[in-house]
């Protein structure tokens, strides 16, 4: 079974890549997703986030309080750091533990930190989402109700999308003008032949 990664930078549509992939019975594990589930339901992850930013970190339900530690991770690297050292490591294991239990050709892990969080030395192969900057700021102020500022400002906090795609082995083109399905569609064919 083949282990692929999928990522791109905030608002390249990797997500969108994931739920063709997860179309075609492809079983996708959203590290994004895993990450934000277990900041709400991990007792342990919980204590350390408290410990490490306090009490507002969670609302009185219990709930990650996002938009207080957006603010802080977002505007200080090392703040955001901290926060990557507390959940990055349980969700590796989380899908580390999901791949072992699949049986399917090949699975494809999401996330928007492969090459930052240096899990992807573990993978097979790694696909890129790319899409012209413009773009993925509009998407991005619409999905999170954001500024053109504070978009930029989170795109600066990453890989840029240029070196990021240098390091993937094939790259999906969203730019809404190449269908996204043809492109997946290929792919898919390639990595069963890798496979035979």
């Amino acid at each position: 079974m083949l282990k692929i990664g999928l990522t791109g930078g905030i608002g390249s549509g990797k997500s969108t890549v994931a739920h063709i992939f997860k179309c075609m019975g492809i079983p996708v594990f959203d590290a994004d997703a895993a990450t934000k589930k277990m900041m709400e339901v991990d007792t342990t992850i919980k204590s350390k986030i408290i410990a490490a930013f306090g009490e507002q970190a969670y609302t009185i339900e219990g709930k990650l309080n996002r938009p207080f530690i957006a603010n802080i991770v977002f505007k200080d690297a090392e703040q955001l750091e901290v926060l990557n050292a507390i959940t990055h490591p349980a969700a590796i294991n989380a899908a580390n533990i999901w791949m072992a239990q699949q049986q399917s050709a090949y699975v494809v892990k999401e996330a928007a930190l492969l090459f930052e969080a240096g899990t992807a030395a573990n993978l097979d192969f790694i696909i890129g989402v790319k899409a012209p900057e413009s773009l993925r700021i509009a998407r991005v102020m619409k999905r999170d109700n954001v500024g053109r500022q504070e978009v930029l400002y989170r795109m600066s906090k990453q890989i840029s999308q240029e070196i990021k795609m240098r390091l993937c082995d094939f790259v999906i083109v969203n730019d809404e003008q190449q269908l996204l399905t043809t492109q997946v569609l290929a792919l898919h064919e390639q990595l069963l032949l890798k496979l035979s």
